[in-house]
């Protein structure tokens, strides 16, 4: 990609150098006309243009040897006394392609050179514009495409600057809301898991029957989980196809999976379902099942409810316990400092979708997660 994007910058260049110098020898003609005392234009006059603007071919693969041709022969130009004309416009070209193209060191360096080559004319000839009086003249010719090479450089790099902090802002979003989905997965299949694998151990000893069923759910539970890991790890694989997003309807899945770890889990459905944007699906998917991990982790009871409210312009998630009443965000079970952590992840998603999370202690003892999604009206 790289090669033929410099082919094509070189044919463009080309293409340039052409039409300059078709317009180089016919208005360098014109120029001699009006500028009485200069010497008439001749076959050197044309070599010298045709090497000036010929030269820029080549002024993006080598803008320091295009500058110091193209000053030469300009340089020389003068100095043979030919009438300012188009042959300057190639000077332009070339200062500005060195300011544009080179590190600002390198290009200033080049830029002095260039000044002072074309300085050599300013001493050498006679005329009103030459002397001291000539120089202030001579340097507006190399310092004013610099400068405009200079200010467009910048504007570039800002630019690309820009472009890069913006990707690399996207891959952080992406990669937290990546580890937030394998948190929210992972967390909530180890919870079951491990629940099961204590009645598992419970009952192994005297009724070891009874004892396959966790065994068999701690299966279930795993398969289930690594599925869902899948898919969620797949977002990261270019050109991988995403698996269904979880949404509420995946409920009567979690609430059975649940069952099986030995928490029981009523649903509530308030107002008529109706299909929800798939941001909002899984939010509130993922808020009930964080909410219903820490019941299994922390609550100590057996139930808990689940109520779905479905309202003219916002979604409901409830979850509440009859537990111990203890704030989820204030427990660290493994005493490694990771508590907090599916708080501030539900916070975070209902907070990015514009709602509001309520969480805390019930009146009446235990605990209760409320989430509020606004929703477009339905039509």
């Amino acid at each position: 990609m790289r090669l033929i994007g410099r082919r094509q910058e070189t044919a463009i260049d080309a293409v340039l150098a052409l039409v300059l110098l078709g317009f180089g020898l016919l208005a360098t003609g014109l120029a001699g006309d009006n500028q009485p005392g200069t010497r008439p234009v001749d076959a050197v006059c044309r070599v010298l243009i045709a090497l000036a603007v010929l030269a820029l071919v080549g002024r993006r693969l080598a803008p320091a040897a295009t500058l110091g041709v193209v000053t030469v022969a300009t340089s020389t130009y003068l100095v043979l006394g030919y009438p300012y004309g188009p042959v300057l416009l190639a000077f332009l070209i070339a200062v500005y392609t060195v300011a544009v193209r080179l590190p600002v060191r390198a290009a200033a360096v080049a830029g002095g050179c260039a000044f002072a080559g074309l300085l050599v004319h300013v001493f050498w000839s006679r005329g009103p514009a030459t002397g001291w009086e000539g120089v202030l003249p001579a340097s507006a010719w190399v310092v004013v495409p610099f400068a405009a090479g200079v200010a467009v450089r910048a504007n570039r790099e800002t630019l690309t600057r820009g472009r890069a902090e913006q990707a690399r802002r996207q891959a952080d979003e992406e990669r937290l809301r990546i580890a937030q989905e394998v948190h929210d997965v992972v967390g909530h299949g180890l919870a079951a898991i491990s629940m099961q694998a204590d009645i598992a151990l419970h009952l192994l000893p005297k009724r070891p029957e009874q004892a396959e069923t966790a065994l068999t759910a701690i299966s279930r539970t795993s398969r289930e989980a690594l599925d869902e890991l899948r898919v969620t790890l797949g977002a990261v694989r270019r050109g991988a196809e995403r698996g269904p997003v979880p949404g509420l309807a995946r409920l009567p899945a979690l609430r059975e999976r649940l069952a099986g770890a030995g928490l029981a889990v009523e649903l509530r459905t308030v107002g008529a379902p109706r299909d929800l944007p798939a941001a909002v699906d899984l939010a509130a998917y993922r808020v009930v099942q964080e909410a219903l991990t820490n019941v299994l982790r922390h609550a100590g009871v057996a139930s808990a409810e689940v109520t779905v409210g479905y309202r003219a312009d916002e979604l409901t998630v409830e979850v509440a316990d009859h537990g111990v009443g203890t704030t989820f965000d204030t427990v660290d079970p493994a005493g490694d400092g990771t508590a907090g952590h599916g708080l501030a992840g539900m916070r975070e998603r209902v907070a990015a979708l514009g709602g509001l999370l309520d969480v805390g202690p019930r009146p009446g003892g235990g605990f209760r997660v409320h989430a509020r999604l606004p929703v477009e009206p339905a039509a």
